[in-house]
């Protein structure tokens, strides 16, 4: 008790030393910004999908996320700033109608006040503060720092700090970093955020202003500031350079959104979504570059390059467990088209009936089009239905009884394609129906009958699977036409389109997917027949991660054939799913995992004393090695000794996943290739269940 009083003593005498060496900086709007910002008001309430107006309730929430983008850890401002910031609450739709951005500079003043000293006083004290840290005192930290109220006053946060530095000098301890390089790798993270503080400037103010109110509309519906905007086609053509990975900021940390696939990332390392980057290093043996407090743009730089250098990446679960970090090398690389290209293979199902199935599997990473070869009529333009079309023709041709169309991480991409893909096994119909502002409904689909694959069909999707996946397996299963199997999809049922700003624009949502049955595919996604198991967390990836998100909702149907045999057999394709399950060591060793992960990640607080640490860490370690032992030997595999054995002899011990919060599994590459082979081959029997009781012309049991 003595020494915490001492120590939040010296950090309380810090501060007060520092106010009077801190001068913000004098930013102030410009007349360009309050033009736009009228405009925007305007083109919110004139042209958004939703029509809500800008009132003093959607001002106070306005507010409230401007505060939160600001300190979303709440470390700097303190209840009393918030409250005094309050008088701005419902006069923020006022102002903004005018032009008005004197509460968003006046806000961000404080904010940088606040932040530069304290800073200043950690960085200039780091060693002290380090060196007074003790390990062994019972204490703990909150896992979701954005979750606590403001706090009361200095006191209370300069114990916020106190507890924060000890949490990272205890994961660094950890992770094995040598003692005396923990404070100057603090400091010069301190120092990293101390720096992209000092370079904000007008733009960035208004930016995260503007955006603190386009969110209130929706998750997608954004402003991009001039910078943003001269390089969005840039962004658009390089979001497949690089490594293939989508990033975001999520508070101080660059959140990995979605790894492209086939791209560097995907086929060489196992980046996964929800992931942190905490590291960026250049070539094979360059130094590592702590990125924590770095603007997103910044990051990015580091981690694009040219074609065939490598970075390496620093990485760690989303929780933000620094002793948790792993190492990727990836050389960097253009996706090329026909890496995203469809590809398919044979599975041969025996055991099921007197009769062995073969049953070919299609894996479509994209919805893609050669937009420029298609528009100026290229007769051998590549896309996804006409490589999907050659694919079935070529396993029809090899004998096969069904198809399993794998949608397992696929984005999306083209609507186009989603529409004539679904042609490819429907006879004549709609397949998608998209509602703009006004209610108006624009339905489309296979106009002219034609032919089509008719026989058996399933379609695999997971939490990844967005947008035209959706339309897409939506489709297929409204039509009766298609057993859908996987994780509930990420639910994206939203359009978006780019208005100009006088500086700027806006990238605003105009209308929302249904589906022919009249649901919509925004927030629920779309709900497999029979559900896997899934390491994905509903709560951080997905439309319903997203604050704000678009509800749920419905239209009138359409009126469409339905090819009627999933219904009649889907509750015996479920039992002997399930009796498969329940027995298969893959399953179940997802289904452990899951559990484990689930128990982590529930830990509302972390502790701060070291020995408490080790020994949750050790338990983790214990159980997930129980885990992968249950599986191995269920598989008649030797046991392990230790989750060392997992580790490729050619990487070093930073490489090893240990308690993730996000991706529990410490496990090898074998290990992760059953458990994808055991998610297929279980989706081919599933399929060779269905053709054993309806026949291989299941797309056929109705009367046409």
């Amino acid at each position: 008790m003595k020494f915490t009083k001492k120590l939040l003593a010296l950090l309380a005498s810090i501060i007060v030393a520092s106010v009077s060496v801190s001068v913000a900086s004098d930013l102030s709007p410009t007349t360009q910004q309050t033009w736009t910002l009228r405009a925007l008001v305007t083109e919110l309430e004139e042209n958004h999908y939703v029509d809500r107006r800008y009132n003093d309730a959607m001002s106070a929430e306005h507010l409230e996320t401007y505060l939160e983008r600001l300190d979303p850890s709440h470390l700097y401002f303190t209840a009393s700033d918030v409250a005094e910031f309050e008088r701005h609450s419902t006069l923020l739709d006022d102002l903004g109608r005018q032009g008005e951005l004197s509460p968003a500079f006046e806000i961000f003043e404080r904010y940088e006040l606040r932040a530069s000293e304290r800073l200043a006083s950690v960085i200039s004290n780091m060693g002290d503060i380090v060196a007074g840290l003790d390990f062994d005192k019972d204490e703990y930290i909150d896992s979701d720092p954005t979750e606590r109220a403001w706090a009361a006053d200095q006191a209370e946060l300069n114990d916020r700090w106190r507890k924060r530095i000890k949490n990272q000098v205890l994961g660094l301890k950890l992770a094995e970093k040598p003692l005396e390089e923990i404070a100057p790798t603090l400091v010069k993270r301190y120092e990293n955020q101390q720096n992209r503080l000092s370079q904000y400037n007008e733009q960035d103010v208004f930016a995260v202003y503007a955006n603190a109110l386009t969110s209130q509309f929706d998750p997608h519906t954004s402003y991009f500031s001039p910078r943003r905007a001269e390089n969005f086609d840039i962004d658009m053509r390089l979001s497949l350079e690089g490594i293939g990975a989508v990033l975001q900021n999520e508070d101080e940390y660059v959140k990995v959104v979605r790894v492209v696939p086939a791209g560097p990332a995907d086929k060489q390392s196992d980046l996964k979504a929800a992931e942190l980057i905490i590291a960026v290093g250049q070539g094979k043996a360059g130094p590592m570059t702590d990125v924590i407090g770095w603007r997103l743009d910044d990051v990015v730089d580091l981690v694009r390059g040219k074609k065939g250098t490598v970075v390496r990446l620093d990485v760690i679960p989303a929780a933000g467990r620094a002793d948790e970090a792993r190492r990727l090398t990836i050389t960097r690389n253009e996706v090329q088209l026909e890496e995203q290209a469809a590809q398919s293979k044979i599975i041969e199902i025996n055991g099921l009936s007197s009769t062995p199935r073969k049953i070919g599997v299609i894996d479509i990473p994209a919805f893609y089009l050669d937009f420029d070869a298609y528009r100026k009529g290229d007769p051998d333009f590549r896309s996804t239905t006409r490589d999907v079309a050659k694919l079935v023709n070529e396993l029809n041709e090899a004998g096969v009884d069904g198809l399993v169309i794998d949608l397992r991480g696929n984005g999306g991409g083209s609507l186009r394609e989603a529409n004539e893909l679904t042609g490819l096994f429907i006879e004549y119909g709609p397949t998608v129906q998209i509602r703009g502002t006004g209610s108006r409904v624009w339905r489309d689909g296979k106009r002219r009958r034609g032919p089509y694959y008719d026989g058996p069909v399933a379609i695999m999707i997971d939490r990844l699977s967005a947008s035209a996946s959706e339309i897409f397996a939506g489709a297929l299963q409204d039509y009766g036409r298609a057993i859908v199997v996987g994780d509930r999809s990420f639910g994206k049922g939203t359009v978006q389109t780019l208005l100009d700003l006088p500086e700027g624009q806006l990238k605003i949502t105009e209308s929302k997917f249904y589906r022919i049955s009249g649901d919509s595919t925004q927030h629920r996604g779309v709900i497999p027949d029979i559900s896997y198991p899934s390491l994905l967390q509903h709560d951080e990836i997905g439309e319903s991660s997203l604050e704000k998100a678009l509800d749920w909702d419905r239209i009138a149907p359409v009126r469409h054939k339905d090819y009627g045999v999933v219904d009649a057999i889907l509750p015996t394709l479920v039992a002997k799913h399930t009796q498969r399950a329940n027995s298969d060591p893959d399953f179940q060793y997802i289904w452990d995992q899951k559990a484990l992960a689930a128990k982590v990640r529930g830990a509302e607080v972390l502790p701060l004393n070291e020995a408490e640490r080790i020994a949750q860490r050790t338990s983790q370690e214990i159980q997930y090695l129980a885990i992968e032992n249950t599986r191995r030997q269920a598989k008649g595999m030797d046991a392990l000794a230790s989750l060392d054995d997992l580790i490729d002899g050619d990487n070093d011990s930073s490489d090893m996943p240990q308690e993730s919060a996000e991706e529990p599994s410490a496990v090898s590459e074998d290990s992760e290739a059953d458990e994808a082979d055991a998610l297929i081959n279980e989706t081919a029997r599933i399929l060779a269940d269905a053709i054993n009781l309806s026949g291989p012309v299941m797309a056929r049991a109705d009367s046409r």
